[in-house]
C-alpha cells in the first residue's frame, strides 16, 4: 500500500511543487485547498503524513494540527509544518502542538524531497503500529473484579478489537491476555477502552507494553504485513 499523505494549503503553487515533488517518490497525495474539507477527512481517514499551511483562513495550520493530534487515527503521525522564512514564532506554536517538520515557503522540489528522505522512516514506522490485521484468537480479559473471555476481531502493534466489551466503558483499564501464532508464550498487556463497537465490541490501545510483548506484536505485524 502506498503512504498517504494529507497536504493543506490555501495556496495552489504550493500544493502544485508539493504534489509533484511527492507523487514520484510513491506517495499518495490527497491534496486540499480549504480547511473545512480537511478537518473532516483527518477525522475520517488514516493518514502517513499530514502537511500543513500555518498561516490559512480558519481554521488555521495551528488549529489542523491541534485536530491531528486529538485525532484517534492520526494522532501519533508526523506533521510537517509550512512557513514563511525565518517564522520563529510559528515554528514555537507549532512545536508545542506536536509539530515534527518545517518547511519554509517559496517550496522547491529539492527540499521537499530531501525531507520525506528523513520522514520515511516515521511514516514505516506509524503505519507498522496503527496497520490492523485480521486476528480470530480467544481472548481473556480481566479489569477489577471482571473477569471475562471474549474473540479477538483484529490487531495492531498499539491495541486490538474485541467482539465483546464485557460491560466495560471508554476509558476503562483491562489486563489482557492472548496467543498469537508462531509465538510459544501467551502476551500479557494491559491496555485501555478507547471504542465501543456496534454490537458490544470495544477497541483496547495497549498501555506501555514490556519489551518483551513489544517486540512479540513488532515481528508478528511486521511479518504479516511486510511479507
Amino acid at each position: 500500500m502506498k503512504l498517504r499523505i494529507l497536504a493543506v494549503d490555501s495556496q495552489p503553487e504550493t500544493l502544485r511543487t508539493f504534489t509533484s515533488a511527492v507523487g514520484p517518490l510513491g506517495f499518495e497525495v490527497v491534496a486540499l485547498a480549504e480547511g473545512g474539507e480537511a478537518e473532516r477527512r483527518i477525522s475520517t481517514e488514516k493518514f502517513d503524513l499530514v502537511a500543513l499551511a500555518a498561516e490559512m483562513p480558519h481554521p488555521d495550520g495551528f488549529e489542523l494540527a491541534r485536530q491531528v493530534r486529538q485525532s484517534p487515527s492520526n494522532q501519533g503521525v508526523p506533521i510537517l509544518m509550512f512557513t514563511a522564512p525565518e517564522n520563529n514564532e510559528a515554528m514555537r506554536r507549532g512545536f508545542a502542538l506536536g509539530v515534527t517538520f518545517y518547511l519554509e515557503k517559496p517550496l522547491n522540489a529539492e527540499k521537499v524531497r530531501g525531507l520525506f528522505s528523513a520522514a520515511r522512516g516515521l511514516m514505516l514506522q506509524q503505519r507498522r503500529r496503527y496497520v490492523r490485521l485480521p486476528l480470530r484468537v480467544e481472548v481473556h480479559c480481566q479489569s477489577g473484579g471482571k473477569q471475562f473471555q471474549t474473540r479477538s476481531l483484529d490487531l495492531a502493534q498499539g491495541g486490538i478489537l474485541l467482539e465483546s466489551s464485557g460491560g466495560l466503558e471508554i476509558g476503562d483499564t483491562v489486563e489482557t491476555e492472548f496467543s498469537l501464532p508462531g509465538v510459544r508464550e501467551p502476551l500479557r498487556l494491559t491496555g485501555m477502552v478507547v471504542r465501543k463497537l456496534p454490537r458490544d465490541g470495544m477497541a483496547i490501545e495497549f498501555l506501555e507494553p514490556e519489551q518483551v510483548e513489544r517486540a512479540a506484536l513488532q515481528v508478528f505485524v511486521a511479518g504479516q504485513t511486510f511479507k
